[in-house]
């Protein structure tokens, strides 16, 4: 993978008990469900999760990287779901991880890694999930970025095709840029996933809506449908 370049360490983000609750309960469900699937490789799902890490996002890139390796945290304690890590910087630097059952391994690959400057590359991101689904089904794709700066049309067509493959993509866009709220959005109808906004004031709701999206792609709608309220329920009032 990577040379890792060691980062500050990431402060811990305060949620409430409310949030962190419902969470937990979910997941305990969701954990029971995926529990029945049987041993690694027999009816896993599989997450591809990809990161811009662009010089843009390096104010917030610490908080993010907390928040991404208590997904990866939630993911390894529920079992039954296999995880890659793809990340983009630089000129043209596009790297991926192996598919992995221990996700806590991805954790610590997340703070290995340090923005570099260069342009989005969300045409890759796309393309390899792509090819990924056509070798073996993936569940759900995330990805966290805060920038746009591709064909727009070009990209609509890439996210059309996860579409008609059935693999969803939840976009989570950080800060407010309109131009890639407005294509991220558009990427999420596409590909029949979700779209959601953070920032640093906020971090309990994206710790909770990855830990939901790593439920859905381990148990599916039917996982999101036990918790109905909140994050699961953000996710549900999208996926068509």
């Amino acid at each position: 993978m990577a040379e890792r370049t060691p980062t500050r360490p990431g402060k811990t983000p305060e949620r409430t008990g409310q949030t962190s609750g419902a969470v937990a309960d979910f997941l305990g469900k969701v954990g029971a469900m995926t529990q029945a699937r049987g041993p690694a490789g027999a009816g896993r799902g599989r997450l591809l999760f990809a990161l811009d890490a662009t010089m843009s996002r390096q104010p917030t890139w610490d908080l993010a990287c907390q928040l991404q390796a208590e997904m990866f945290q939630t993911v390894a304690d529920t079992g039954g779901l296999d995880v890659q890590l793809l990340y983009f910087r630089g000129f043209g630097e596009c790297r991926t991880s192996r598919w992995v059952a221990n996700a806590r391994a991805l954790a610590d690959l997340m703070g290995g890694i340090a923005c570099r400057g260069g342009h989005t590359q969300i045409s890759k991101v796309f393309s390899h999930a792509r090819n990924e689904h056509k070798r073996e089904k993936v569940n759900a794709v995330v990805y966290v970025g805060d920038a746009m700066e591709e064909d727009v049309d070009r990209l609509a067509a890439r996210a059309g095709e996860l579409g008609l493959l059935g693999c969803p993509v939840f976009l989570f866009q950080e800060g407010r840029d309109p131009v890639a709220e407005r294509a991220f959005r558009e990427f999420a109808r596409l590909t029949k996933g979700a779209y959601a906004r953070f920032d640093s004031s906020a971090p309990a709701e994206l710790s909770a809506l990855l830990r939901a999206v790593a439920a859905y792609a381990a148990g599916g709608r039917k996982a999101l449908q036990l918790q109905g309220t909140g994050p699961a329920k953000l996710l549900l009032e999208q996926l068509k």
